[in-house]
Protein backbone atom coordinates (compact mmCIF):
# COMPACT_ATOMS: atom_id res chain seq x y z
CA UNK A 1 0.00 0.00 0.00
CA UNK A 2 1.60 3.92 -0.86
CA UNK A 3 0.06 6.70 -1.18
CA UNK A 4 -0.68 10.07 0.83
CA UNK A 5 -3.40 9.94 3.37
CA UNK A 6 -4.52 13.24 5.26
CA UNK A 7 -5.19 12.76 8.65
CA UNK A 8 -7.10 15.30 11.15
CA UNK A 9 -4.92 14.81 13.61
CA UNK A 10 -6.05 14.74 17.20
CA UNK A 11 -5.39 16.65 20.26
CA UNK A 12 -2.72 15.35 22.46
CA UNK A 13 -0.95 12.82 19.62
CA UNK A 14 2.42 13.40 18.77
CA UNK A 15 2.97 13.34 14.85
CA UNK A 16 4.72 9.95 15.28
CA UNK A 17 1.72 9.18 17.49
CA UNK A 18 -0.32 9.33 14.14
CA UNK A 19 1.98 7.34 12.26
CA UNK A 20 2.00 4.65 14.78
CA UNK A 21 -1.85 4.62 14.73
CA UNK A 22 -2.10 4.60 11.15
CA UNK A 23 0.28 1.64 10.30
CA UNK A 24 -1.72 -0.36 13.21
CA UNK A 25 -4.97 -0.12 11.72
CA UNK A 26 -3.64 -0.39 8.31
CA UNK A 27 -1.67 -3.06 8.95
CA UNK A 28 1.50 -1.92 7.23
CA UNK A 29 4.95 -1.22 8.01
CA UNK A 30 6.29 1.70 6.32
CA UNK A 31 4.33 5.09 6.49
CA UNK A 32 6.00 8.59 7.72
CA UNK A 33 4.82 12.04 8.29
CA UNK A 34 5.44 15.44 6.97
CA UNK A 35 4.44 18.82 8.90
CA UNK A 36 4.60 18.19 12.04
CA UNK A 37 2.08 19.55 14.51
CA UNK A 38 2.53 19.97 18.42
CA UNK A 39 0.66 16.88 20.29
CA UNK A 40 -1.36 20.17 21.66
CA UNK A 41 -2.18 21.05 17.79
CA UNK A 42 -5.54 19.71 15.86
CA UNK A 43 -5.77 19.27 12.17
CA UNK A 44 -4.04 17.98 8.75
CA UNK A 45 -1.26 15.85 9.01
CA UNK A 46 -0.45 14.57 5.27
CA UNK A 47 1.09 10.96 6.14
CA UNK A 48 3.33 9.31 3.49
CA UNK A 49 2.77 5.23 2.76
CA UNK A 50 5.15 2.59 1.87
CA UNK A 51 7.65 4.26 -0.93
CA UNK A 52 5.64 7.67 -0.92
CA UNK A 53 7.90 8.26 2.40
CA UNK A 54 10.31 9.13 -0.58
CA UNK A 55 8.50 12.15 -0.79
CA UNK A 56 8.75 14.17 2.32
CA UNK A 57 11.74 15.88 0.61
CA UNK A 58 9.16 17.43 -1.36
CA UNK A 59 6.46 18.27 1.01
CA UNK A 60 8.11 19.94 4.17
CA UNK A 61 8.88 23.74 3.40
CA UNK A 62 4.77 25.26 2.12
CA UNK A 63 3.12 27.71 3.27
CA UNK A 64 0.04 26.95 5.57
CA UNK A 65 -3.00 27.93 7.04
CA UNK A 66 -3.99 27.98 10.93
CA UNK A 67 -7.09 29.04 12.96
CA UNK A 68 -5.37 29.83 16.55
CA UNK A 69 -6.98 31.23 19.36
CA UNK A 70 -4.72 33.80 21.95
CA UNK A 71 -6.29 33.79 25.65
CA UNK A 72 -5.02 37.48 27.32
CA UNK A 73 -3.61 37.92 30.24
CA UNK A 74 -1.59 35.38 31.07
CA UNK A 75 1.96 34.24 30.38
CA UNK A 76 2.94 30.51 29.52
CA UNK A 77 6.75 29.24 30.05
CA UNK A 78 5.59 27.14 27.07
CA UNK A 79 4.10 30.07 24.91
CA UNK A 80 1.04 27.52 24.82
CA UNK A 81 -1.85 26.14 27.28
CA UNK A 82 0.32 23.24 28.09
CA UNK A 83 3.05 24.96 29.94
CA UNK A 84 2.78 26.80 33.62
CA UNK A 85 2.01 30.37 33.94
CA UNK A 86 5.11 33.01 34.73
CA UNK A 87 3.22 36.23 34.81
CA UNK A 88 -0.49 37.30 34.75
CA UNK A 89 -1.43 40.77 33.89
CA UNK A 90 -4.71 42.56 33.94
CA UNK A 91 -6.25 43.71 30.25
CA UNK A 92 -7.33 46.71 29.05
CA UNK A 93 -10.75 45.18 27.66
CA UNK A 94 -10.76 48.65 25.94
CA UNK A 95 -8.33 47.57 23.42
CA UNK A 96 -10.33 44.60 22.15
CA UNK A 97 -13.06 46.45 20.15
CA UNK A 98 -13.01 44.52 16.76
CA UNK A 99 -11.56 47.82 14.87
CA UNK A 100 -8.73 47.55 17.30
CA UNK A 101 -7.82 44.01 17.01
CA UNK A 102 -8.40 43.58 12.72
CA UNK A 103 -6.08 47.10 13.39
CA UNK A 104 -3.14 45.22 15.18
CA UNK A 105 -3.61 41.82 13.36
CA UNK A 106 -3.28 43.26 10.34
CA UNK A 107 -0.16 44.76 11.54
CA UNK A 108 1.76 41.46 11.26
CA UNK A 109 1.18 41.35 7.56
CA UNK A 110 4.16 41.03 5.21
CA UNK A 111 7.91 39.71 5.56
CA UNK A 112 9.60 40.24 9.69
CA UNK A 113 11.61 38.49 11.80
CA UNK A 114 10.02 36.45 14.32
CA UNK A 115 11.85 35.04 17.41
CA UNK A 116 10.78 31.20 18.14
CA UNK A 117 10.39 30.03 21.13
CA UNK A 118 12.39 29.26 24.05
CA UNK A 119 10.12 25.51 24.19
CA UNK A 120 11.05 24.48 19.97
CA UNK A 121 13.36 21.80 18.59
CA UNK A 122 15.54 24.66 16.40
CA UNK A 123 18.91 23.38 17.55
CA UNK A 124 21.63 25.80 18.83
CA UNK A 125 25.24 23.91 19.30
CA UNK A 126 23.80 20.71 18.28
CA UNK A 127 21.25 20.69 21.41
CA UNK A 128 17.32 21.62 21.08
CA UNK A 129 15.93 24.91 22.65
CA UNK A 130 13.51 22.80 24.88
CA UNK A 131 16.36 20.78 26.28
CA UNK A 132 17.97 23.83 27.14
CA UNK A 133 14.89 25.54 28.67
CA UNK A 134 13.88 22.51 30.61
CA UNK A 135 17.60 22.24 32.14
CA UNK A 136 16.60 26.53 32.83
CA UNK A 137 19.40 27.43 30.49
CA UNK A 138 19.19 30.60 28.92
CA UNK A 139 20.04 30.68 25.50
CA UNK A 140 19.90 33.40 22.76
CA UNK A 141 17.90 32.63 19.81
CA UNK A 142 18.36 34.27 16.55
CA UNK A 143 15.49 35.64 14.83
CA UNK A 144 14.10 34.39 11.60
CA UNK A 145 12.79 35.19 8.47
CA UNK A 146 9.32 34.66 8.23
CA UNK A 147 5.79 36.15 5.89
CA UNK A 148 2.57 36.96 7.01
CA UNK A 149 0.28 36.56 3.97
CA UNK A 150 -3.17 37.04 5.55
CA UNK A 151 -4.48 37.16 9.00
CA UNK A 152 -8.46 38.02 10.03
CA UNK A 153 -10.21 38.26 12.89
CA UNK A 154 -12.56 35.37 13.71
CA UNK A 155 -13.74 36.21 16.55
CA UNK A 156 -13.18 37.88 20.47
CA UNK A 157 -14.88 35.80 23.65
CA UNK A 158 -13.89 37.61 26.96
CA UNK A 159 -9.84 37.53 26.53
CA UNK A 160 -10.12 35.22 24.21
CA UNK A 161 -9.21 36.51 20.22
CA UNK A 162 -9.69 33.72 17.87
CA UNK A 163 -7.78 34.21 14.08
CA UNK A 164 -7.16 32.81 11.02
CA UNK A 165 -3.35 32.96 9.50
CA UNK A 166 -1.84 32.23 6.35
CA UNK A 167 1.78 32.24 6.58
CA UNK A 168 5.09 30.91 5.68
CA UNK A 169 6.85 28.16 6.78
CA UNK A 170 9.01 28.15 9.71
CA UNK A 171 6.31 30.80 11.04
CA UNK A 172 5.70 29.68 14.66
CA UNK A 173 2.03 30.17 15.89
CA UNK A 174 2.95 31.14 19.60
CA UNK A 175 5.37 33.07 19.15
CA UNK A 176 2.69 35.55 16.67
CA UNK A 177 0.08 34.92 19.50
CA UNK A 178 2.47 36.19 22.23
CA UNK A 179 3.30 39.15 20.00
CA UNK A 180 -0.30 39.68 19.35
CA UNK A 181 -1.00 39.98 22.97
CA UNK A 182 2.04 42.33 23.55
CA UNK A 183 0.46 44.92 20.76
CA UNK A 184 -2.77 45.08 22.51
CA UNK A 185 -0.59 46.14 25.82
CA UNK A 186 -1.03 42.64 27.33
CA UNK A 187 0.56 38.91 27.46
CA UNK A 188 -0.98 35.87 26.13
CA UNK A 189 -0.65 32.48 25.23
CA UNK A 190 -1.56 30.15 22.33
CA UNK A 191 -4.93 28.20 23.89
CA UNK A 192 -5.20 26.32 20.34
CA UNK A 193 -4.09 25.89 16.96
CA UNK A 194 -6.01 24.01 14.13
CA UNK A 195 -3.97 23.57 10.55
CA UNK A 196 -6.48 23.67 8.04
CA UNK A 197 -4.31 23.89 5.27
CA UNK A 198 -0.73 22.69 4.24
CA UNK A 199 -0.07 23.26 0.73
CA UNK A 200 -2.58 21.36 -0.83
CA UNK A 201 -3.40 19.14 1.78
CA UNK A 202 -7.14 20.36 3.22
CA UNK A 203 -8.77 19.55 6.42
CA UNK A 204 -11.91 18.76 4.18
CA UNK A 205 -9.85 15.70 2.59
CA UNK A 206 -8.72 14.82 6.22
CA UNK A 207 -10.44 11.96 8.04
CA UNK A 208 -10.02 11.17 11.44
CA UNK A 209 -9.28 7.45 12.99
CA UNK A 210 -12.54 6.52 13.56
CA UNK A 211 -13.23 6.82 10.15
CA UNK A 212 -9.89 5.36 8.65
CA UNK A 213 -11.01 1.91 11.17
CA UNK A 214 -14.02 1.95 9.24
CA UNK A 215 -12.94 2.12 5.92
CA UNK A 216 -9.95 0.74 5.96
CA UNK A 217 -10.74 -2.13 3.46
CA UNK A 218 -11.35 0.56 0.94
CA UNK A 219 -8.77 3.02 1.97
CA UNK A 220 -7.49 3.37 -1.79
CA UNK A 221 -10.32 5.95 -2.59
CA UNK A 222 -9.05 8.43 0.67
CA UNK A 223 -5.17 8.22 -1.04
CA UNK A 224 -3.92 10.68 -3.02
CA UNK A 225 -1.44 10.21 -5.57
CA UNK A 226 2.09 11.18 -6.81
CA UNK A 227 0.95 11.83 -10.23
CA UNK A 228 -2.27 14.09 -8.43
CA UNK A 229 0.56 15.95 -6.40
CA UNK A 230 2.77 16.75 -8.72
CA UNK A 231 0.37 17.59 -11.35
CA UNK A 232 1.78 21.17 -11.64
CA UNK A 233 5.04 19.85 -13.14
CA UNK A 234 6.12 19.33 -16.83
CA UNK A 235 5.19 16.07 -18.39
CA UNK A 236 8.07 13.70 -20.24
CA UNK A 237 7.21 10.69 -22.39
CA UNK A 238 9.92 7.85 -22.74
CA UNK A 239 9.94 5.38 -25.61
CA UNK A 240 10.10 1.67 -24.04
CA UNK A 241 13.82 1.51 -24.46
CA UNK A 242 14.23 5.07 -22.56
CA UNK A 243 12.06 3.49 -20.02
CA UNK A 244 14.24 0.63 -19.34
CA UNK A 245 17.36 2.18 -19.24
CA UNK A 246 15.64 5.32 -16.88
CA UNK A 247 14.25 2.12 -14.50
CA UNK A 248 17.97 1.08 -14.33
CA UNK A 249 19.39 4.11 -13.29
CA UNK A 250 21.12 5.22 -16.38
CA UNK A 251 20.82 8.68 -17.00
CA UNK A 252 19.36 10.17 -20.17
CA UNK A 253 20.07 13.15 -22.31
CA UNK A 254 17.42 15.53 -23.05
CA UNK A 255 17.67 19.12 -23.98
CA UNK A 256 15.25 20.18 -21.48
CA UNK A 257 15.16 23.08 -18.35
CA UNK A 258 17.05 21.92 -15.41
CA UNK A 259 13.96 20.72 -12.71
CA UNK A 260 11.59 17.89 -12.08
CA UNK A 261 9.39 16.07 -14.44
CA UNK A 262 6.58 13.56 -14.04
CA UNK A 263 7.99 10.85 -16.28
CA UNK A 264 5.33 8.84 -18.26
CA UNK A 265 5.81 5.67 -20.75
CA UNK A 266 4.17 5.81 -24.56
CA UNK A 267 0.97 4.34 -22.81
CA UNK A 268 0.26 7.90 -20.33
CA UNK A 269 1.23 4.94 -17.41
CA UNK A 270 2.52 7.00 -14.88
CA UNK A 271 6.21 6.26 -13.94
CA UNK A 272 7.22 8.34 -11.45
CA UNK A 273 9.77 11.56 -10.69
CA UNK A 274 12.95 11.99 -12.28
CA UNK A 275 15.31 15.21 -12.81
CA UNK A 276 17.14 16.91 -15.34
CA UNK A 277 20.25 18.84 -14.60
CA UNK A 278 22.77 19.70 -17.18
CA UNK A 279 20.42 18.28 -19.80
CA UNK A 280 21.03 14.91 -18.30
CA UNK A 281 17.25 13.12 -16.66
CA UNK A 282 18.19 10.76 -13.68
CA UNK A 283 15.54 8.84 -12.14
CA UNK A 284 14.46 10.19 -8.32
CA UNK A 285 11.07 8.79 -7.31
CA UNK A 286 9.41 5.56 -8.93
CA UNK A 287 5.83 4.27 -7.63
Amino acid sequence: MQGILIINKPQGFTSQDVVSKVKKILNIKKAGHTGTLDPLATGVLPVLLGNYTKLSKYLIEHDKIYRAKVKLGEKKDTGDSEGNTIKLQEVDTSSLSEENVRKVLESFLGEQKQIPPVYSAIKVNGKKLYEYAREGIEVKVEPRDIEIYDIKLLNIDNLEIEFEVKCSKGTYIRSLCEDIALKLDSVGYMSSLNRILVDRFSIENAIDFDTLEKTKNNIEEKLITMEKVFSNLDKLKLSDRKKELFLNGVMLTYNLNDGVYNIYDFNDTYIGLGIIKNNLLKRDIII
